[in-house]
């Protein structure tokens, strides 16, 4: 680092896990950028101070992880319309006139889809388990696409409110089951974003055959008992390396305006992996 050095991070409770700053660091080198990516914890109850010291020490951004996502979307002033639709930013880039919060989850899953999986949205349909900040962020990405109809599968139906606003005014025909009803849906799509197969739990699923593609938001392990249960049958199957490497990628753009180097943050992330293959499952930033 040099008094050039442009830094950014990311904002979490507990943030030693994160796959992003080896993610972002090597995007860094690969451009000859003088730009550094650092973990930055924040214990509960010290976010507004953090927000704070990380304008007053020049930070030109950050990722947000759990727990802080929605805390962060309340104390931004200005929210773009994902962030503002879903309640909540993983992206803060600090502008001349303050901090904006941003949200790269939706955008992110929808190149994810489209580049990687190949996978058209309009008229499809598709079955989203969970109803959490993931759940809400693919939620939105498929309804935004054209989606005929969405099925979301809850375990508290009581949290699913927040999908319901993600969806409203695109057109797409939600339906809102119990876990156990999700075995009843007819999907093109089938999206588990849940921490649910990380300790090889199961998922009620619905008949799957090769024509369904099955999405795993979790990264670890690579192989969860909902991506074997596609590959018995042939389905196209993604763990969520795809989404956390896109979500990445767009906020890398937002904060230095150059386009990613993709296949190195993939490198990165996947040797990261290798050498830590434990930690959290989860595919937040």
């Amino acid at each position: 680092m040099s008094g050039e050095t442009r830094t950014v991070g990311i904002i979490g409770w507990p943030v030693a896990h994160s796959l992003s700053p080896a993610i972002h660091n090597a995007a860094f080198e690969a451009l000859g950028l003088d730009w550094v990516y650092l973990p930055l914890p924040v214990p509960p109850g010290e976010l507004a101070d953090a927000l704070a010291g990380l304008r007053a020490l020049g930070f030109s951004g950050a990722n947000v992880t759990m727990p802080y996502k929605g805390e962060v979307a309340e104390r931004m002033a200005d929210l773009s319309e994902d962030a503002e639709r879903l309640h909540a930013v993983n992206t803060i880039v600090f502008g001349s006139e303050g901090p904006a919060g941003e949200n790269t989850d939706a955008p992110g899953f929808e190149r994810f889809l489209r580049r990687d999986a190949g996978f058209e949205s309009r008229g499809s349909t598709a079955l989203v388990y969970g109803a959490g900040g993931a759940a809400r962020a693919c939620s939105l990405a498929l309804a935004r696409g054209g989606l005929e109809h969405l099925t979301v599968a809850a375990r508290d139906l009581g949290r699913a409110d927040g999908v319901r606003e993600a969806v409203d005014g695109f057109g797409t025909r939600l339906s809102l089951v119990g876990f156990d009803d999700a075995q009843d849906a007819s999907a093109d799509l089938i999206v588990n974003a849940t921490p649910l197969g990380a300790r090889d739990e199961t998922l009620p699923l619905p008949r799957l055959d090769a024509h369904t593609l099955v999405v795993d938001l979790l990264y670890r392990p690579s192989l969860t008992p909902l991506l074997a249960a596609a590959r018995e049958v042939g389905a196209p199957a993604f763990g969520g390396l795809g989404l956390l490497l896109h979500q990445a990628a767009l906020s890398f753009e937002r904060w230095t305006g150059q386009a990613p180097p993709l296949d190195v943050m993939s490198a990165a992330a996947l040797a990261e992996l290798a050498e830590r293959p434990g930690g959290s499952p989860s595919a937040e930033a």
